[in-house]
């Protein structure tokens, strides 16, 4: 973000240049304390409200910053400075941990400047404001869908910002966050012996998450609740896929364990829907 880098060292600047005056509680547009939100700044240019809106930054006020940072976009709504601030208020709600206005305030800055280079920190902004607010495995996961859409936003519309590759990372980290919600639940009915429910949580994270830290678990939690139905087919085709894709885990061994107990090899039987992703796996296409 070019404006925004540029704002925050000018900030340092200001506040080596203007902390003894602010500090010292001196008259102005720096003066000390909090921002007056009943202040006339009509007086005062956009760039002056703008400096005021990074000084506030400087000294981790992001509300204030956010304040100021408004004002300019009400009180000069047709300037250059209107666009600087909007995404500069935008990054100061984020900072301050207001989500839904910064989100609001990327959000008007992508309609308003869909050409400019910020637009793609803008987009950036606006998916961190839901992947922030990303909660643990046991909470509702609709801010993690969200957060999914927004940073795919990200990495589609701006691949060459420097902003994608960190959409990226926090995409794959969302994504897993997601089949550990399917795995907990997973859990939850295996070890109260719904092994149907059971099976289809697995299941998801196998066929739809495969590409996450869970599938080498939700394939043996597979072998368990299949060896519990019963059905030894899926249980060993479970297995024979741990053992092509996920040797080298623990759960590849707690399977090897169970099935041959039982007097069962790890290898595909039937023509059930795990034979399948075998199938698939033998091939390459499922890795």
């Amino acid at each position: 973000m070019t404006g925004g880098r540029s704002a925050f060292r000018k900030a340092a600047v200001l506040i080596l240049a203007l902390s003894m005056a602010g500090c010292s509680g001196g008259d102005g547009i720096f003066g000390g304390g909090g921002a007056d939100r009943d202040e006339n700044l009509e007086g005062y240019t956009a760039e002056q409200i703008f400096e005021r809106g990074e000084y506030e930054l400087s000294r981790n006020r992001a509300d204030d910053a956010a304040f100021y940072f408004g004002e300019i976009e009400r009180l000069y709504p047709y300037s250059a400075w209107a666009q600087r601030a909007l995404i500069m208020q935008a990054f100061s709600y984020h900072q301050d941990r207001d989500y839904e206005n910064s989100r609001a305030a990327a959000q008007r800055f992508i309609d308003f400047y869909p050409a400019d280079e910020d637009a793609a920190y803008a987009a950036y902004l606006l998916a961190l404001s839901y992947y922030d607010q990303i909660d643990e495995v046991g909470r509702d996961q609709g801010l993690t869908f969200q957060a999914l859409q927004a940073l795919r936003a990200v990495i589609e519309r701006y691949p060459d910002s420097e902003y994608a590759t960190s959409a990226i990372l926090k995409f794959d980290l969302a994504f897993d966050h997601l089949a550990g919600k399917e795995m907990e639940i997973g859990r939850y009915y295996l070890r109260r012996g719904y092994y149907a429910a059971a099976i289809n949580r697995f299941r998801v994270v196998v066929e739809d998450f495969q590409t996450t830290s869970h599938t080498p678990e939700a394939l043996h939690r597979l072998v368990e609740a299949y060896l519990s139905l019963g059905l030894v087919d899926e249980a060993q085709t479970a297995g024979a896929i741990l053992g092509y894709n996920y040797r080298s885990t623990q759960w590849y061994e707690d399977s090897y364990r169970l099935l041959t107990s039982q007097g069962l090899e790890l290898k595909d039987r039937g023509n059930n829907w795990l034979s399948q992703i075998y199938r698939q796996s033998i091939r390459g296409e499922w890795l």
